[in-house]
């Protein structure tokens, strides 16, 4: 089970024995005092009571923006793993707020959230909410609604997916952003034609994060638009979001392209062009990375070099991209790796645990926690008690996501 303050499981369990209490709470969401709305809403979030999803989707679209904005971050922590801080120090002594909780909810990745089902509710209120008058609103409902599909449990209904794909023209060039990022995490396949106008927006996030997104849902049609993108954009952001979409779509009509960028100058590019080849290419036209894994300046390079190896058939190699696990740098990256690679990888990871790294031990818990399945379980156990409190955690983490998308 998920650690859970002993506060909040007392809280929980009042509820649970108190279903009155609950239902006053739920019904003060609907009260014409905002002070007492905006306290149903905190009490509900401090309860952690996954009965509160779909009520508190009612007051998303609060006319108070406070209401609202709190509402969002109150069914955003109902998904992620562990809670988000929206403060970073800076200069160890003075604390700023980030851009927000949601967007930087997003940037942590699919394994950041619980693969939980979402309501429809919830989906259709942060829709509504992303046409919203407040900014603040708005982008927090686009990325809240990103955060919580990146989980895997969520199915869009068509009328969903298409309010979505609405999202790509709005006046909000922070939204239009948005919604080409959530987009392609949640992979929308009819986004392909919105995304490939998007290309062309007249805002450069906006079209570095379509140019991505068409990456992500694999759309073989954009491949020529992309191509024509690296060509005019030639080195940069701009670049590198067209390679990395090349490469993610691997046809192999782009395997000149991506040989011809292997010796680029930014290893970003360099990187992308490794991952085409990886999965475009055929064995033979990996052969050339036995050399250049210990030569390129670039730990991103040489893990995605190692990643193209094993998955070409140097079955050597899993052992050490394992080895890049000795640190958070990497991390993102090999996860993306090892899911790519699926089950076939558990064994060999499962011998692997008992590194004395603790870095090693606990984002090799986590990928197993995304990979794995009930077989999985008696392996990780143990490292419920790691001596290190970071990875007892995660391990503990990776068992109940097991858990959860065995269910």
């Amino acid at each position: 089970m998920v650690f859970v303050p002993a506060l909040i499981v007392t809280a929980v369990a009042a509820l649970a024995q108190q279903p009155a209490r609950f239902e006053d709470v739920v019904r003060n969401l609907r009260n014409p005092d905002q002070k007492i709305r905006i306290s149903a809403v905190r009490l509900l979030r401090e309860t952690g009571y996954a009965e509160a999803i779909v009520p508190l989707a009612a007051v998303v679209n609060d006319q108070v923006d406070a209401i609202q904005l709190e509402a969002i971050d109150a069914e955003l922590s109902f998904f992620l793993v562990e809670p988000l801080s929206t403060k970073k120090h800076v200069a160890l002594v003075v604390e700023v707020r980030t851009d927000g909780r949601a967007p930087t909810a997003f940037e942590l990745g699919p394994l950041a959230v619980w693969p939980k089902p979402v309501p429809a509710e919830l989906v259709d209120a942060l829709l509504q909410a992303v046409d919203d008058d407040n900014k603040n609103v708005r982008v927090e409902a686009i990325y809240t609604l990103g955060v919580i599909g990146s989980g895997g449990q969520l199915k869009l209904s068509e009328a969903a997916a298409a309010k979505l794909l609405k999202a790509l023209d709005h006046y909000d060039a922070a939204v239009r952003g948005g919604a080409a990022r959530v987009v392609g995490r949640l992979q929308v396949k009819s986004a392909g034609d919105a995304l490939l106008r998007a290309v062309n927006d007249s805002n450069a996030d906006v079209r570095f994060a379509s140019i991505r997104a068409l990456g992500e849902i694999r759309d073989e049609r954009a491949i020529q638009a992309l191509t024509e993108q690296l060509t005019y954009y030639g080195k940069g952001e701009g670049a590198w979001s067209a390679l990395n979409a090349l490469a993610r779509i691997a046809h192999s009509s782009s395997m000149p392209t991506f040989e011809a960028r292997l010796s680029d100058k930014d290893p970003h590019i360099r990187r992308a062009a490794v991952e085409g080849i990886a999965r475009a290419g055929s064995a033979a036209s990996v052969e050339r990375f036995v050399n250049d894994v210990n030569q390129d300046e670039s730990e991103m390079v040489r893990a995605a070099m190692t990643f193209a190896l094993y998955k070409k058939g140097h079955v050597t190699y899993l052992g050490r991209l394992i080895d890049f696990a000795d640190g958070n740098k990497l991390a993102s990256q090999l996860q993306s790796y090892f899911i790519e690679l699926g089950p076939s990888v558990v064994p060999p990871v499962v011998v692997r645990l008992h590194e004395p790294d603790a870095d090693v031990r606990r984002n090799l818990v986590t990928i197993l926690g995304a990979v794995g399945d009930q077989s999985t379980v008696p392996a990780l156990t143990p490292f419920k008690e790691d001596r290190d409190r970071d990875v007892a955690t995660a391990a503990s983490y990776a068992i109940e996501r097991i858990k959860m998308t065995s269910r």
